[in-house]
């Protein structure tokens, strides 16, 4: 152990009010060689065990911090030795988007709190308003955190030197010079744009202006700087969207809630859990999206994939179907149902056939934008019984959720999303992407949705969504891995530590994508 270790555990024992003997110190850099990934949580774990203990001073010396190092490290020995103590099926946990528990920030105590009502598919008026409300608060309170927007403490001329303070579009009026300000593009007026926060509203000029990386397009909310206008017109001069928050950071300010819908994890599970997701060297998820099961080539293809890793040493934990799974819209031109449930029973049949796959995989099925549900509205529902009853005939165990879904593998949180989103944002944009950082769409796309904190920013007049379910779409705190089902070309990009990526159409390309969850690593695959 290295000497700046040695001091962040005199710092934290020191806040704590304890001394350490050198006995005790070495005893604790000990324990902590066992957590070298984890180090602030298993130190802060062993503080808080300590707290429970009776000890007659508050000097520690080795025979203190011994005793419970020890217990520390039985409990982990005894989840390690226990056989099956946790299965891959236990550590997977697949949370469906309408269990999402939803909460709304409160801009006066600057809190969230849960929403305990039950909540309406076909909600009234105000649920809409509430929706554009809930995703502008969300990125506010994320932006006040950032030292470059947060108001300077003191009015002096070093306080303004880098400071970006935002104003309320509603105090612009007879102001001169530059300001800040964050709003929702809108269209209030046919062809005119407007920019618009929780106060008021004020009109934008088509001009040439410099963007940052992304889609800008109607429902994207922006920071902006420029200059406001006689004519109550603010002249933009740069915007971009509002700046990413570390994930860290994000949850250190939930107080403990659970956005994700996983389950909340005291700090000795999640230490726990931490050191089994890195020993999970062998899991792998097997992601395919546009699975036509009326198609047979595709079928066919899909029976090579099954025995290709029916054969190799250890088989993947997970398969994730993504839809469509039918080669025509299921819309109400479609009549062939029951031909399609067949095709199901038939992927069963097929997969029973693979008797280790059957036996120690798991099977996810997430429906896609054309397969059969109540509407195209977002979130969607999990397929009907009636098209998975022949399936689960075969394989019991199969899921079969909403999309987007989340995943949780121990402590990493992963979004699926099936939708053709790239095509869509591009038609959407109302200015060019920046070609300053990156030329790349799915790039530009991948930086929208993040920054945006929304899994998708377009206009509900081009995707609908369930105003009372907007929250199931939103990305905060940052997951660690977001999935994009979509026709476009298979991609793979980390951007700020969130890994991405595009399975591609298995149906037109080819392509799926093996996935570690352990390192994060991405396998772009095609047949």
């Amino acid at each position: 152990m290295g000497a700046a270790t040695r001091k962040k555990v005199q710092r934290k024992f020191k806040i704590r009010g304890y001394t350490l003997k050198v006995e005790a110190l070495d005893e604790i850099l000990s324990f902590l060689s066992h957590f070298q990934d984890a180090e602030d949580e298993a130190i802060d774990l062993l503080l808080d065990e300590l707290e429970n203990e009776s000890l007659k001073s508050s000097i520690l010396d080795k025979e203190s911090v011994h005793r419970v190092v020890s217990l520390l490290l039985e409990a982990e020995a005894a989840v390690e030795e226990t056989p099956g103590a946790i299965s891959t099926r236990s550590a997977l946990r697949i949370v469906d988007a309408f269990l999402m528990s939803k909460f709304c920030y409160d801009p006066i105590k600057k809190i969230f709190y849960e929403n305990t009502g039950r909540l309406a598919i076909h909600g009234d008026a105000s649920a809409k308003s509430a929706l554009y409300r809930n995703r502008f608060l969300l990125l506010f309170q994320r932006l006040s955190r950032d030292q470059h927007f947060s108001k300077p403490a003191f009015d002096t001329e070093m306080s303004h030197f880098g400071s970006c303070e935002i104003s309320p579009i509603q105090s612009l009026i007879g102001q001169t010079g530059k300001r800040w300000v964050m709003g929702v593009i809108s269209q209030l007026e046919d062809g005119h744009f407007f920019l618009e926060d929780l106060t008021a509203s004020l009109a934008l000029l088509h001009q040439q202006y410099k963007i940052t990386t992304g889609f800008f397009s109607e429902n994207t909310i922006i920071v902006a700087e420029g200059e406001m206008f006689l004519d109550g017109i603010f002249q933009v001069s740069t915007c971009g969207f509002p700046p990413l928050e570390d994930r860290d950071e994000s949850l250190a300010s939930l107080s403990g809630l659970d956005f994700f819908g996983g389950g909340t994890l005291t700090r000795e599970e999640t230490l726990r859990l931490a050191g089994l997701e890195k020993k999970a060297v062998n899991d792998m998820f097997v992601i395919l999206s546009d699975v036509w099961l009326d198609n047979e080539e595709t079928m066919g293809k899909l029976a090579t994939v099954l025995d290709g890793y029916e054969n190799v040493e250890v088989v993947p934990s997970l398969f994730i179907f993504m839809g469509n799974f039918c080669s025509h819209p299921c819309n109400l031109s479609f009549h062939s149902f029951s031909s399609l449930r067949l095709q199901f029973g038939k992927l069963g049949q097929m997969i029973a056939s693979h008797p280790r796959l059957k036996e120690h995989s798991q099977f996810l099925f997430i429906p896609g934008p054309d397969d059969a549900g109540p509407s195209t509205v977002l979130p969607r529902c999990a397929l009907p019984n009636y098209l998975t009853e022949e399936f689960k005939k075969y394989i019991p165990n199969a899921i079969f959720s909403s999309n987007p879904c989340r995943i949780k593998f121990y402590t990493q949180e992963i979004v699926l999303f099936r939708q053709d989103l790239l095509y869509r944002m591009r038609r959407s944009c109302l200015v060019p992407p920046s070609p300053e950082e990156t030329s790349d769409p799915f790039e530009h796309l991948v930086a929208t949705i993040t920054h945006q904190s929304h899994l998708c920013p377009l206009p509900l007049s081009v995707q609908p969504i369930i105003w009372n379910y907007d929250h199931c779409l939103h990305l905060y705190p940052n997951p660690h891995t977001i999935v994009l089902g979509d026709r476009s070309e298979q991609k793979a990009f980390k951007y700020t530590g969130i890994m991405c990526f595009n399975p591609g159409s298995f149906s037109n390309e080819s392509t799926f994508v093996a996935y570690r969850p352990c390192t994060q690593e991405v396998e772009l695959s095609a047949l």
